[in-house]
Protein backbone atom coordinates (compact mmCIF):
# COMPACT_ATOMS: atom_id res chain seq x y z
CA UNK A 1 0.00 0.00 0.00
CA UNK A 2 2.94 2.32 0.68
CA UNK A 3 4.01 2.13 -2.99
CA UNK A 4 0.58 2.88 -4.45
CA UNK A 5 -1.42 6.10 -4.13
CA UNK A 6 -5.03 5.43 -3.29
CA UNK A 7 -7.62 8.05 -4.22
CA UNK A 8 -10.93 7.06 -2.66
CA UNK A 9 -12.75 10.35 -2.07
CA UNK A 10 -16.27 9.25 -3.13
CA UNK A 11 -15.98 6.09 -1.03
CA UNK A 12 -14.91 8.09 2.03
CA UNK A 13 -17.84 10.44 1.44
CA UNK A 14 -20.27 7.49 1.23
CA UNK A 15 -18.92 6.06 4.49
CA UNK A 16 -19.30 9.43 6.20
CA UNK A 17 -22.83 9.99 4.89
CA UNK A 18 -23.87 6.47 5.82
CA UNK A 19 -22.86 7.15 9.42
CA UNK A 20 -24.48 10.60 9.49
CA UNK A 21 -21.23 12.45 10.21
CA UNK A 22 -20.16 15.92 9.19
CA UNK A 23 -16.73 16.52 7.75
CA UNK A 24 -15.70 18.16 11.02
CA UNK A 25 -16.84 15.17 13.10
CA UNK A 26 -15.13 12.61 10.88
CA UNK A 27 -11.95 14.67 10.65
CA UNK A 28 -11.83 14.81 14.44
CA UNK A 29 -12.21 11.03 14.65
CA UNK A 30 -9.35 10.53 12.17
CA UNK A 31 -7.09 13.13 13.75
CA UNK A 32 -6.91 15.38 10.68
CA UNK A 33 -8.25 18.83 9.80
CA UNK A 34 -11.66 19.26 8.11
CA UNK A 35 -9.98 21.03 5.17
CA UNK A 36 -7.66 18.04 4.62
CA UNK A 37 -10.63 15.67 4.72
CA UNK A 38 -12.38 17.90 2.19
CA UNK A 39 -9.37 17.56 -0.15
CA UNK A 40 -9.42 13.77 0.29
CA UNK A 41 -13.13 13.57 -0.57
CA UNK A 42 -12.51 15.60 -3.72
CA UNK A 43 -9.68 13.21 -4.73
CA UNK A 44 -7.11 15.97 -4.42
CA UNK A 45 -5.18 14.10 -1.75
CA UNK A 46 -4.46 10.33 -1.56
CA UNK A 47 -5.11 8.20 1.49
CA UNK A 48 -2.06 7.45 3.62
CA UNK A 49 -1.42 4.13 5.32
CA UNK A 50 -2.09 5.77 8.71
CA UNK A 51 -5.46 7.08 7.54
CA UNK A 52 -6.46 3.68 6.17
CA UNK A 53 -5.61 2.06 9.49
CA UNK A 54 -7.58 4.74 11.40
CA UNK A 55 -10.59 4.20 9.09
CA UNK A 56 -10.42 0.49 9.74
CA UNK A 57 -10.18 1.01 13.49
CA UNK A 58 -12.66 3.84 14.02
CA UNK A 59 -15.33 2.97 11.40
CA UNK A 60 -14.79 -0.78 10.84
CA UNK A 61 -13.87 -0.25 7.18
CA UNK A 62 -12.20 -3.12 5.31
CA UNK A 63 -8.96 -1.69 3.82
CA UNK A 64 -9.46 -3.77 0.67
CA UNK A 65 -12.75 -1.96 0.02
CA UNK A 66 -10.76 1.22 -0.47
CA UNK A 67 -8.66 -0.24 -3.30
CA UNK A 68 -9.85 -1.03 -6.83
CA UNK A 69 -13.53 -1.20 -5.91
CA UNK A 70 -14.61 0.40 -9.17
CA UNK A 71 -12.23 -1.48 -11.48
CA UNK A 72 -14.82 -4.06 -12.50
CA UNK A 73 -17.51 -1.41 -12.91
CA UNK A 74 -15.25 0.68 -15.15
CA UNK A 75 -14.59 -2.30 -17.43
CA UNK A 76 -18.33 -3.03 -17.63
CA UNK A 77 -19.11 0.65 -18.30
CA UNK A 78 -16.57 0.64 -21.13
CA UNK A 79 -18.55 -2.20 -22.68
CA UNK A 80 -21.75 -0.16 -22.31
CA UNK A 81 -20.32 2.94 -23.97
CA UNK A 82 -18.76 0.88 -26.76
CA UNK A 83 -22.26 0.18 -28.06
CA UNK A 84 -22.90 1.89 -31.44
CA UNK A 85 -25.69 3.96 -29.86
CA UNK A 86 -23.33 5.47 -27.28
CA UNK A 87 -19.87 5.34 -28.85
CA UNK A 88 -18.31 8.80 -28.96
CA UNK A 89 -20.47 10.13 -26.12
CA UNK A 90 -17.61 10.13 -23.61
CA UNK A 91 -14.22 11.81 -24.21
CA UNK A 92 -12.17 9.24 -22.29
CA UNK A 93 -11.92 6.75 -19.47
CA UNK A 94 -11.60 9.34 -16.70
CA UNK A 95 -15.28 10.19 -16.81
CA UNK A 96 -16.16 6.50 -16.49
CA UNK A 97 -13.85 6.19 -13.49
CA UNK A 98 -15.48 9.21 -11.86
CA UNK A 99 -18.95 7.77 -12.55
CA UNK A 100 -18.02 4.38 -11.08
CA UNK A 101 -16.37 6.02 -8.05
CA UNK A 102 -18.98 8.65 -7.30
CA UNK A 103 -22.15 6.66 -8.01
CA UNK A 104 -21.44 2.91 -7.84
CA UNK A 105 -25.08 1.95 -7.38
CA UNK A 106 -26.15 4.04 -10.36
CA UNK A 107 -23.28 2.54 -12.39
CA UNK A 108 -24.42 -0.96 -11.50
CA UNK A 109 -27.97 -0.05 -12.55
CA UNK A 110 -26.75 1.28 -15.92
CA UNK A 111 -24.74 -1.91 -16.51
CA UNK A 112 -27.70 -4.10 -15.57
CA UNK A 113 -30.02 -2.11 -17.85
CA UNK A 114 -27.58 -2.36 -20.77
CA UNK A 115 -27.22 -6.12 -20.39
CA UNK A 116 -31.00 -6.50 -20.30
CA UNK A 117 -31.27 -4.31 -23.42
CA UNK A 118 -28.68 -6.41 -25.25
CA UNK A 119 -30.37 -9.67 -24.25
CA UNK A 120 -33.73 -8.37 -25.43
CA UNK A 121 -32.19 -7.23 -28.72
CA UNK A 122 -30.79 -10.72 -29.28
CA UNK A 123 -34.14 -12.28 -28.44
CA UNK A 124 -35.97 -9.93 -30.82
CA UNK A 125 -33.49 -10.80 -33.56
CA UNK A 126 -34.03 -14.51 -32.96
CA UNK A 127 -37.81 -14.08 -32.89
CA UNK A 128 -37.65 -12.05 -36.09
CA UNK A 129 -35.70 -14.84 -37.78
CA UNK A 130 -38.12 -17.44 -36.44
CA UNK A 131 -41.14 -15.51 -37.76
CA UNK A 132 -39.42 -14.90 -41.10
CA UNK A 133 -38.85 -18.63 -41.47
CA UNK A 134 -42.57 -19.14 -40.99
CA UNK A 135 -43.29 -16.63 -43.74
CA UNK A 136 -44.39 -13.77 -41.50
CA UNK A 137 -42.95 -10.36 -42.25
CA UNK A 138 -41.59 -8.42 -39.29
CA UNK A 139 -40.16 -4.97 -38.72
CA UNK A 140 -37.91 -6.08 -35.87
CA UNK A 141 -34.64 -6.40 -37.73
CA UNK A 142 -32.39 -3.37 -37.94
CA UNK A 143 -30.54 -1.93 -40.89
CA UNK A 144 -28.67 -4.50 -42.95
CA UNK A 145 -25.38 -4.17 -44.75
CA UNK A 146 -25.53 -4.51 -48.55
CA UNK A 147 -23.68 -7.85 -48.34
CA UNK A 148 -26.35 -9.15 -45.94
CA UNK A 149 -29.11 -8.13 -48.33
CA UNK A 150 -27.37 -9.89 -51.23
CA UNK A 151 -26.74 -13.08 -49.26
CA UNK A 152 -30.32 -13.26 -48.01
CA UNK A 153 -31.71 -12.62 -51.48
CA UNK A 154 -29.66 -15.40 -53.06
CA UNK A 155 -30.28 -17.82 -50.18
CA UNK A 156 -34.06 -17.56 -50.38
CA UNK A 157 -34.39 -18.17 -54.13
CA UNK A 158 -33.53 -21.19 -56.31
CA UNK A 159 -29.86 -21.25 -57.26
CA UNK A 160 -30.70 -21.47 -60.96
CA UNK A 161 -30.64 -18.67 -63.55
CA UNK A 162 -31.98 -19.95 -66.92
CA UNK A 163 -30.90 -16.83 -68.82
CA UNK A 164 -27.28 -17.21 -67.70
CA UNK A 165 -27.33 -20.93 -68.50
CA UNK A 166 -28.47 -20.13 -72.04
CA UNK A 167 -25.80 -17.44 -72.44
CA UNK A 168 -23.12 -19.85 -71.17
CA UNK A 169 -24.14 -22.48 -73.73
CA UNK A 170 -24.02 -19.92 -76.54
CA UNK A 171 -20.60 -18.71 -75.33
CA UNK A 172 -19.31 -22.30 -75.27
CA UNK A 173 -20.36 -22.71 -78.89
CA UNK A 174 -18.43 -19.54 -79.81
CA UNK A 175 -15.30 -20.58 -77.92
CA UNK A 176 -15.26 -24.21 -79.05
CA UNK A 177 -12.78 -24.88 -76.22
CA UNK A 178 -12.18 -28.61 -76.66
CA UNK A 179 -10.01 -29.69 -73.73
CA UNK A 180 -8.47 -26.26 -73.08
CA UNK A 181 -11.09 -23.80 -71.82
CA UNK A 182 -8.47 -21.51 -70.26
CA UNK A 183 -6.54 -21.24 -73.52
CA UNK A 184 -9.75 -20.59 -75.46
CA UNK A 185 -10.80 -17.83 -73.02
CA UNK A 186 -7.39 -16.15 -73.17
CA UNK A 187 -7.45 -16.23 -76.97
CA UNK A 188 -11.02 -14.81 -77.05
CA UNK A 189 -10.16 -11.98 -74.64
CA UNK A 190 -7.08 -11.03 -76.66
CA UNK A 191 -8.85 -11.33 -80.03
CA UNK A 192 -12.07 -9.50 -79.14
CA UNK A 193 -10.92 -6.93 -76.57
CA UNK A 194 -7.12 -6.91 -76.63
CA UNK A 195 -7.00 -8.13 -73.02
CA UNK A 196 -3.91 -10.09 -72.00
CA UNK A 197 -4.02 -12.41 -68.97
CA UNK A 198 -0.92 -12.47 -66.78
CA UNK A 199 -0.15 -14.27 -63.50
CA UNK A 200 1.80 -12.12 -61.02
CA UNK A 201 3.86 -13.20 -57.99
CA UNK A 202 2.64 -12.63 -54.44
CA UNK A 203 5.16 -9.83 -53.83
CA UNK A 204 3.77 -7.86 -56.77
CA UNK A 205 0.08 -8.42 -55.99
CA UNK A 206 -0.09 -9.25 -52.27
CA UNK A 207 -3.71 -8.24 -51.57
CA UNK A 208 -5.73 -9.18 -54.65
CA UNK A 209 -6.97 -12.32 -56.35
CA UNK A 210 -7.60 -10.56 -59.64
CA UNK A 211 -7.13 -7.05 -60.96
CA UNK A 212 -8.09 -5.67 -64.35
CA UNK A 213 -6.02 -2.72 -65.59
CA UNK A 214 -8.15 -0.85 -68.16
CA UNK A 215 -5.26 1.35 -69.30
CA UNK A 216 -2.91 -1.45 -70.27
CA UNK A 217 -5.73 -3.91 -71.12
CA UNK A 218 -4.25 -6.59 -68.86
CA UNK A 219 -5.97 -8.97 -66.46
CA UNK A 220 -3.68 -9.81 -63.54
CA UNK A 221 -4.14 -12.98 -61.48
CA UNK A 222 -2.41 -13.86 -58.22
CA UNK A 223 -0.11 -16.87 -58.20
CA UNK A 224 -1.72 -17.73 -54.84
CA UNK A 225 -4.71 -19.11 -56.73
CA UNK A 226 -4.93 -22.75 -57.70
CA UNK A 227 -5.22 -23.53 -61.46
CA UNK A 228 -8.97 -24.15 -60.91
CA UNK A 229 -9.46 -20.75 -59.29
CA UNK A 230 -7.38 -19.02 -61.96
CA UNK A 231 -9.67 -20.56 -64.59
CA UNK A 232 -12.74 -19.33 -62.72
CA UNK A 233 -11.39 -15.79 -62.44
CA UNK A 234 -10.70 -15.63 -66.19
CA UNK A 235 -14.12 -17.16 -66.93
CA UNK A 236 -15.81 -14.60 -64.63
CA UNK A 237 -14.13 -11.69 -66.40
CA UNK A 238 -15.08 -13.04 -69.81
CA UNK A 239 -18.68 -13.78 -68.78
CA UNK A 240 -19.20 -10.35 -67.23
CA UNK A 241 -17.97 -8.77 -70.48
CA UNK A 242 -20.03 -10.94 -72.84
CA UNK A 243 -23.19 -11.33 -70.71
CA UNK A 244 -23.60 -7.71 -69.62
CA UNK A 245 -27.25 -7.46 -70.68
CA UNK A 246 -28.27 -10.84 -69.22
CA UNK A 247 -26.52 -10.13 -65.92
CA UNK A 248 -28.12 -6.67 -65.70
CA UNK A 249 -31.55 -8.23 -66.29
CA UNK A 250 -31.05 -10.74 -63.48
CA UNK A 251 -29.86 -7.99 -61.11
CA UNK A 252 -32.96 -5.92 -61.89
CA UNK A 253 -35.17 -8.96 -61.20
CA UNK A 254 -33.57 -9.37 -57.75
CA UNK A 255 -34.92 -5.92 -56.71
CA UNK A 256 -31.99 -4.98 -54.50
CA UNK A 257 -32.09 -1.75 -52.54
CA UNK A 258 -28.68 -0.12 -53.06
CA UNK A 259 -26.01 0.33 -55.72
CA UNK A 260 -23.51 -1.46 -53.48
CA UNK A 261 -25.83 -4.48 -53.20
CA UNK A 262 -26.26 -4.53 -56.98
CA UNK A 263 -22.48 -4.41 -57.45
CA UNK A 264 -22.05 -7.38 -55.10
CA UNK A 265 -24.85 -9.25 -56.87
CA UNK A 266 -23.06 -8.71 -60.19
CA UNK A 267 -20.02 -10.45 -58.73
CA UNK A 268 -22.14 -13.39 -57.53
CA UNK A 269 -23.86 -13.72 -60.90
CA UNK A 270 -20.47 -13.58 -62.61
CA UNK A 271 -19.34 -16.51 -60.47
CA UNK A 272 -22.52 -18.41 -61.40
CA UNK A 273 -21.95 -17.76 -65.11
CA UNK A 274 -18.31 -18.89 -64.81
CA UNK A 275 -19.42 -22.20 -63.29
CA UNK A 276 -22.00 -22.63 -66.06
CA UNK A 277 -19.26 -22.06 -68.63
CA UNK A 278 -16.75 -24.39 -66.97
CA UNK A 279 -19.34 -27.16 -66.46
CA UNK A 280 -21.93 -26.97 -69.27
CA UNK A 281 -25.38 -27.93 -68.04
CA UNK A 282 -26.23 -30.89 -70.26
CA UNK A 283 -22.83 -32.53 -70.04
CA UNK A 284 -22.52 -31.96 -66.30
CA UNK A 285 -26.06 -33.18 -65.57
CA UNK A 286 -25.50 -36.35 -67.59
CA UNK A 287 -22.18 -37.02 -65.88
CA UNK A 288 -23.74 -36.41 -62.45
CA UNK A 289 -26.46 -38.98 -63.15
CA UNK A 290 -23.98 -41.59 -64.43
CA UNK A 291 -21.62 -41.13 -61.47
CA UNK A 292 -24.49 -40.92 -58.97
CA UNK A 293 -23.34 -37.43 -57.99
CA UNK A 294 -19.80 -38.48 -57.06
CA UNK A 295 -18.10 -35.10 -56.64
CA UNK A 296 -14.56 -36.47 -57.02
CA UNK A 297 -15.49 -38.07 -60.35
CA UNK A 298 -17.08 -34.84 -61.56
CA UNK A 299 -14.17 -32.64 -60.52
CA UNK A 300 -11.72 -34.85 -62.41
CA UNK A 301 -13.90 -35.09 -65.52
CA UNK A 302 -14.41 -31.33 -65.85
CA UNK A 303 -11.05 -30.17 -64.50
CA UNK A 304 -12.50 -28.19 -61.59
CA UNK A 305 -12.11 -28.12 -57.81
CA UNK A 306 -14.22 -29.99 -55.26
CA UNK A 307 -15.89 -26.73 -54.25
CA UNK A 308 -16.71 -25.77 -57.83
CA UNK A 309 -18.23 -29.18 -58.65
CA UNK A 310 -20.25 -29.20 -55.40
CA UNK A 311 -21.46 -25.65 -56.07
CA UNK A 312 -22.54 -26.61 -59.57
CA UNK A 313 -24.63 -29.49 -58.19
CA UNK A 314 -26.87 -26.95 -56.43
CA UNK A 315 -27.66 -25.32 -59.80
CA UNK A 316 -29.17 -28.36 -61.58
CA UNK A 317 -32.83 -27.35 -61.67
CA UNK A 318 -33.62 -26.94 -65.35
CA UNK A 319 -37.25 -27.90 -66.05
CA UNK A 320 -37.28 -31.39 -67.61
CA UNK A 321 -33.63 -32.01 -66.74
CA UNK A 322 -33.41 -31.39 -63.01
CA UNK A 323 -31.00 -33.15 -60.68
CA UNK A 324 -31.19 -33.94 -56.98
CA UNK A 325 -32.13 -30.68 -55.19
CA UNK A 326 -28.92 -30.13 -53.23
CA UNK A 327 -28.30 -27.20 -50.89
CA UNK A 328 -24.92 -25.90 -49.78
CA UNK A 329 -23.38 -24.25 -46.72
CA UNK A 330 -19.81 -23.00 -46.24
CA UNK A 331 -18.36 -22.10 -42.81
CA UNK A 332 -14.99 -21.47 -41.22
CA UNK A 333 -13.69 -23.18 -38.07
CA UNK A 334 -15.13 -20.38 -35.91
CA UNK A 335 -18.62 -21.12 -37.23
CA UNK A 336 -18.93 -18.02 -39.44
CA UNK A 337 -21.17 -18.70 -42.43
CA UNK A 338 -19.88 -17.46 -45.80
CA UNK A 339 -22.35 -18.88 -48.28
CA UNK A 340 -25.69 -20.62 -48.28
CA UNK A 341 -27.45 -21.65 -51.46
CA UNK A 342 -29.86 -24.27 -52.68
CA UNK A 343 -31.50 -25.65 -55.79
CA UNK A 344 -34.86 -24.57 -54.39
CA UNK A 345 -33.54 -21.96 -51.97
CA UNK A 346 -31.60 -22.76 -48.82
CA UNK A 347 -34.01 -24.66 -46.47
CA UNK A 348 -33.90 -22.24 -43.53
CA UNK A 349 -37.07 -23.46 -41.84
CA UNK A 350 -36.43 -27.18 -42.26
CA UNK A 351 -32.65 -27.27 -41.84
CA UNK A 352 -31.22 -24.03 -40.43
CA UNK A 353 -27.55 -24.89 -40.70
CA UNK A 354 -26.35 -23.37 -37.40
CA UNK A 355 -26.21 -26.51 -35.24
CA UNK A 356 -22.72 -27.29 -33.83
CA UNK A 357 -23.40 -31.03 -34.25
CA UNK A 358 -23.47 -30.85 -38.06
CA UNK A 359 -20.67 -32.79 -39.82
CA UNK A 360 -19.41 -29.59 -41.46
CA UNK A 361 -17.80 -28.71 -38.12
CA UNK A 362 -16.35 -32.20 -37.63
CA UNK A 363 -14.67 -31.94 -41.05
CA UNK A 364 -12.02 -29.60 -39.61
CA UNK A 365 -10.66 -32.48 -37.50
CA UNK A 366 -9.59 -34.38 -40.65
CA UNK A 367 -8.89 -31.93 -43.49
CA UNK A 368 -9.48 -33.30 -46.97
CA UNK A 369 -11.63 -36.23 -45.81
CA UNK A 370 -15.28 -36.56 -46.86
CA UNK A 371 -17.78 -37.03 -44.03
CA UNK A 372 -21.20 -38.48 -44.78
CA UNK A 373 -23.94 -38.35 -42.18
CA UNK A 374 -27.71 -38.39 -41.88
CA UNK A 375 -29.19 -35.76 -39.57
CA UNK A 376 -32.67 -35.45 -38.10
CA UNK A 377 -34.35 -32.17 -37.24
CA UNK A 378 -36.71 -31.78 -34.23
CA UNK A 379 -39.74 -31.94 -36.54
CA UNK A 380 -38.62 -35.31 -37.92
CA UNK A 381 -37.22 -34.03 -41.25
CA UNK A 382 -34.05 -35.94 -42.23
CA UNK A 383 -31.22 -34.87 -44.51
CA UNK A 384 -28.18 -36.52 -46.05
CA UNK A 385 -25.12 -34.33 -45.47
CA UNK A 386 -21.72 -34.48 -47.17
CA UNK A 387 -18.95 -32.37 -45.61
CA UNK A 388 -15.33 -31.67 -46.54
CA UNK A 389 -12.74 -28.97 -45.88
CA UNK A 390 -11.65 -26.55 -48.60
CA UNK A 391 -8.23 -24.95 -48.93
CA UNK A 392 -8.16 -21.24 -49.74
CA UNK A 393 -5.51 -19.30 -51.67
CA UNK A 394 -2.03 -20.64 -50.98
CA UNK A 395 0.10 -18.53 -48.65
CA UNK A 396 3.79 -18.35 -47.98
CA UNK A 397 5.57 -20.45 -45.37
CA UNK A 398 4.92 -17.95 -42.57
CA UNK A 399 1.23 -17.46 -43.43
CA UNK A 400 -1.62 -19.47 -41.99
CA UNK A 401 -3.72 -20.91 -44.85
CA UNK A 402 -7.38 -20.07 -45.11
CA UNK A 403 -9.46 -23.19 -44.53
CA UNK A 404 -13.22 -23.48 -44.66
CA UNK A 405 -15.60 -26.44 -44.76
CA UNK A 406 -18.38 -27.13 -47.23
CA UNK A 407 -21.62 -28.97 -46.45
CA UNK A 408 -23.68 -30.32 -49.34
CA UNK A 409 -27.07 -31.66 -48.32
CA UNK A 410 -30.34 -32.99 -49.65
CA UNK A 411 -33.48 -34.67 -48.38
CA UNK A 412 -32.81 -38.19 -47.09
CA UNK A 413 -35.30 -39.54 -49.62
CA UNK A 414 -32.66 -39.15 -52.37
CA UNK A 415 -30.05 -41.35 -50.63
CA UNK A 416 -30.48 -44.23 -53.08
CA UNK A 417 -29.72 -41.89 -56.02
CA UNK A 418 -26.43 -40.71 -54.51
CA UNK A 419 -23.20 -42.66 -54.18
CA UNK A 420 -22.71 -41.30 -50.66
CA UNK A 421 -25.97 -42.90 -49.46
CA UNK A 422 -24.19 -46.28 -49.18
CA UNK A 423 -21.93 -44.83 -46.47
CA UNK A 424 -24.81 -44.13 -44.09
CA UNK A 425 -25.05 -46.51 -41.10
CA UNK A 426 -28.34 -48.35 -40.75
CA UNK A 427 -30.26 -49.79 -37.82
CA UNK A 428 -32.30 -52.97 -38.22
CA UNK A 429 -35.63 -53.46 -36.48
CA UNK A 430 -37.40 -56.81 -36.18
CA UNK A 431 -39.95 -57.18 -38.97
CA UNK A 432 -39.00 -53.84 -40.56
CA UNK A 433 -36.47 -52.83 -43.22
CA UNK A 434 -33.23 -51.22 -42.08
CA UNK A 435 -33.54 -47.51 -41.35
CA UNK A 436 -30.81 -44.89 -41.51
CA UNK A 437 -29.30 -43.97 -38.14
CA UNK A 438 -29.56 -40.16 -38.03
CA UNK A 439 -27.85 -37.71 -35.70
CA UNK A 440 -30.36 -35.47 -33.89
CA UNK A 441 -29.61 -31.82 -34.68
CA UNK A 442 -31.49 -28.51 -34.62
CA UNK A 443 -31.78 -25.31 -36.67
CA UNK A 444 -29.80 -23.21 -34.11
CA UNK A 445 -29.38 -23.31 -30.33
CA UNK A 446 -31.58 -20.24 -29.83
CA UNK A 447 -34.37 -21.86 -31.85
CA UNK A 448 -33.90 -25.50 -30.80
CA UNK A 449 -35.87 -27.08 -27.95
CA UNK A 450 -33.98 -30.39 -27.73
CA UNK A 451 -33.49 -31.17 -24.04
CA UNK A 452 -30.24 -32.59 -22.67
CA UNK A 453 -28.11 -31.56 -25.68
CA UNK A 454 -24.43 -31.65 -24.76
CA UNK A 455 -23.56 -29.30 -27.64
CA UNK A 456 -25.99 -26.55 -26.62
CA UNK A 457 -24.29 -23.14 -26.63
CA UNK A 458 -27.28 -20.89 -25.85
CA UNK A 459 -30.71 -21.28 -24.24
CA UNK A 460 -33.74 -21.40 -26.55
CA UNK A 461 -35.55 -18.10 -26.96
CA UNK A 462 -38.87 -19.96 -27.13
CA UNK A 463 -38.72 -21.52 -23.65
CA UNK A 464 -38.24 -20.08 -20.12
CA UNK A 465 -35.10 -21.01 -18.25
CA UNK A 466 -35.52 -23.64 -15.57
CA UNK A 467 -33.44 -22.53 -12.62
CA UNK A 468 -33.67 -25.28 -10.01
CA UNK A 469 -31.00 -25.46 -7.31
CA UNK A 470 -31.85 -29.11 -6.69
CA UNK A 471 -31.50 -30.29 -10.32
CA UNK A 472 -28.73 -29.74 -12.89
CA UNK A 473 -29.24 -30.78 -16.49
CA UNK A 474 -26.75 -32.15 -19.00
CA UNK A 475 -26.48 -28.94 -21.00
CA UNK A 476 -25.13 -25.63 -19.75
CA UNK A 477 -28.61 -24.12 -20.10
CA UNK A 478 -31.58 -25.81 -18.47
CA UNK A 479 -35.04 -24.78 -19.58
CA UNK A 480 -38.62 -25.73 -18.79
Amino acid sequence: MADQKIFAGPRIRRIRNAKGLTQTAMAEGLGISPSYLNLIERNQRPLTVQLILKLASAYKVDPHELQGEARGSVAALKEVFADPLLVGELPGDQELIELAEAAPNASAAVIKLFRAYREQAERLSDLSELLAREGRATALSGARLPVDEVHETFERRPNHFPALEGEAEAFTAVLDPGDDLLGALKAWLRREYGIVVKVLPVATMPNWRRRYDRHSQRLFLSERLSPFDQLREVAMEACLIRMTVAVAGEIQALRLGTDEARRLARFELGRYAAHALMMPYQAFHAAALRSRYDIDVLRSRFGVSFEQAANRLTMLQRPGAAGVPFFMLEVDNAGNRFRRAGSQGFPHSRFGGSCPKLPVHVAFTQPGQIFVEAVEMPDGAEFLCIARTLEGPQGAFAERPRRTALLLGCDIGFRDDIVYGAALPATATAGKPAAVAATPVGPACRLCERAGCLARAEPPVTRPLGLDEMVTGLSAFDFQ
